[in-house]
């Protein structure tokens, strides 16, 4: 005898076709997206196992070594956000009991200790002020002190708008035999980065921020280097997903299928770097400078102080103190729906201390500050 089960309808909603609000996004990310990307993503899907589809993974691949200015073999696009990536640095690398030295000199810092530990690493860190950033000298010490397998740092520190320098720490990590891991979430395609020539062993980004393309493909690369401590892990990679000795299968000549690729993210990713390297990376570093140069100094008439020194600024995120007395929560939620325009808000030590303004990738625009410092004109207490 059929059983007949009733159906719940109790979640079930007739809803209108999907429209969301414009937004001018001028927070830490994602930023707005190029219309020619947006086009892109409309492009119908073939399969992830399309020897056309291989060819845009190919050209994904060039493009990614183009703007991070590296030759690595292994540089490819995670199927998932920044954080995805983020992880696959951590999980092909690190064994159980591996030294982890992570500079913690924001919330991003403080991420990659947690993952670390997840992994079974025996995690040291050295730790600055929120909007600080490490000396050579510092790194040094740390360094000979702790003998690390792995030092981790973060490029752009999304939570505080500070640049670190890695002029010398490549050799630093090379003299001591360590891998240099680096975040470069909010610097790629803003931010002068030279991979190859600062001695970089693993790297990883996102997609929203500096290429201004919707996220959920993410930039990782890996040198010979952290290639060979791979191959030589005494356990698998902990995180199937993740783990590079399958993945790295997909992405060359082999076509081994690992999982089925989100082949429309691909689309967008391919089409964001193609943009890029049309405008010539050089270009769009210095397009960055200018206009983040613009904002401050708007930013500073207002009567606004900056977070960050000068010197370690990041171009594509500005963090900007809240003056005394006014709620900084209130004034980007009336900025949000009464003009249209988001900023972020401070997270762990700067929570409520701090606005973050974006200035990233397509938004990097001179008519964008225009629009915001009229718009601050207008919710700023006089």
């Amino acid at each position: 005898m059929t059983q007949t089960i009733s159906i719940n309808n109790s979640q079930k909603l007739i809803i209108e076709p999907l429209s969301m609000p414009s937004r001018l996004l001028l927070g830490p990310g994602p930023s707005n997206a190029h219309p020619a990307i947006l086009q892109a993503m409309n492009t119908p899907p073939v399969g992830h196992l399309d020897p056309a589809f291989f060819g845009v993974m190919d050209e994904i691949q060039s493009l990614l070594r183009y703007v991070w200015q590296t030759e690595n073999s292994l540089t490819i696009a995670m199927s998932g956000t920044g954080t995805s990536a983020m992880e696959a640095t951590i999980a092909n690398v690190t064994e159980p009991g591996d030294v982890v030295l992570v500079g913690v000199m924001g919330y991003f810092g403080n991420r990659l200790v947690d993952m670390a530990g997840r992994y079974g690493a025996d995690v040291r860190t050295i730790t600055k002020s929120w909007g600080q950033v490490f000396s050579l000298d510092e790194l040094r010490t740390a360094v000979e002190t702790h003998r690390p397998a792995i030092l981790a740092l973060v490029h752009a520190e999304t939570s505080t708008g500070a640049r670190q320098p890695l002029e010398g720490v490549g050799e630093l990590c090379r003299e001591f035999g360590c891998l240099l891991l680096l975040d470069t979430v909010t610097s790629l395609g803003g931010v002068p980065i030279f991979l190859d020539e600062w001695g970089v062993d693993l790297a990883y980004s996102c997609s929203q921020k500096g290429l201004s393309c919707p996220p959920g493909a993410s930039p990782f690369t890996m040198s010979s280097r952290a290639w060979e401590k791979l191959h030589k892990r005494r356990t698998k990679v902990a995180n199937f997903y993740l783990d590079m000795t399958l993945l790295s299968k997909y992405w060359s000549s082999d076509r081994i299928y690992h999982h089925t690729a989100p082949i429309n993210m691909y689309y967008a990713l391919r089409e964001a770097l193609r943009l890029l390297a049309e405008e010539g990376i050089e270009n769009s570093w210095q397009r960055h400078q200018q206009n983040v140069e613009y904002l401050w100094q708007q930013l500073e008439d207002l009567g606004l102080s900056l977070h960050v020194e000068k010197e370690y600024r990041l171009p594509t995120l500005t963090t900007v103190r809240i003056p005394d007395g006014i709620d900084g929560k209130a004034i980007a939620r009336q900025l949000l729906l009464e003009y249209g325009i988001e900023i972020g808000g401070g997270l762990g030590e700067l929570a409520g201390k701090v606005w973050r303004i974006g200035l990233m990738g397509f938004n990097s625009r001179k008519e964008n500050v225009d629009r915001l410092v009229a718009a601050l004109r207008q919710v700023l207490p006089k």
